[in-house]
C-alpha cells in the first residue's frame, strides 16, 4: 500500500512539473540562500531531478559544502521540492542528458571534465493547485463577503 501511495505522489509531481522548462535551484552560500534558473532535463521524474552545470560555478562549490537544496517550478501550478544534491560525473549519464543547446550555452561538450551533473534526490514536495475553477470560486466567495471553505489548493508530500 505504501509503495502505491509513493507511486501516486511521484505521478502527481511528474504531471505538475513535466512541461516546465526552467526550474529555480536554491542552494546555501556563505552569505545565505541563493536561487538561479536551471534547465529542466527531459527525463521521466522518478524522485530524482537532474541538472547540468560546470565545476567552475558557485552552485558547484555550494553543493559540495551544503547539499540541502530546493527546486521550485512555476507553471500551471507551483511546486517546491526539497532534497539533497550530489555531484555526478558519470559520462554515460551526461551523454544521455546532453543536447546541442548545451554546447552553445556552455561552450563545451558532454565529455568536458569541467561539465558535471547535479542529481537531486527529492525528500519532500509542496504544491499549489492553481486550477482556474478552484481559485475563481474561492476568490468570488471572499469578494462577496462569504466564508470560503478550504479549496485544497495546497498539498505537501513526504517522499
Amino acid at each position: 500500500m505504501e509503495n502505491t501511495t509513493r507511486q501516486e505522489e511521484l505521478e502527481t509531481l511528474r504531471e505538475l512539473i513535466k512541461d516546465v522548462d526552467t526550474a529555480m535551484l536554491t542552494t546555501v552560500s556563505e552569505e545565505g540562500l541563493v536561487s538561479r534558473p536551471m534547465k529542466t532535463q527531459e527525463v521521466e521524474f522518478d524522485g530524482d531531478l537532474w541538472f547540468i552545470t560546470k565545476k567552475d560555478t558557485d552552485k558547484y562549490e555550494e553543493i559540495l559544502h551544503e547539499n540541502e537544496v530546493n527546486i521550485s517550478y512555476a507553471g500551471k501550478s507551483y511546486v517546491s521540492i526539497r532534497g539533497r544534491a550530489e555531484i555526478v560525473e558519470d559520462i554515460a549519464k551526461k551523454k544521455e542528458l546532453w543536447s546541442k543547446a548545451y554546447e552553445k550555452i556552455m561552450k563545451a561538450s558532454y565529455d568536458d571534465p569541467n561539465v558535471v551533473l547535479i542529481k537531486i534526490k527529492a525528500e519532500a514536495a509542496e504544491y499549489w493547485d492553481t486550477s482556474f475553477t478552484k481559485n475563481i470560486v474561492y476568490f468570488y466567495k471572499r469578494l462577496a463577503g462569504k466564508e470560503a471553505e478550504n479549496t485544497d489548493i495546497n498539498e505537501t508530500i513526504e517522499l
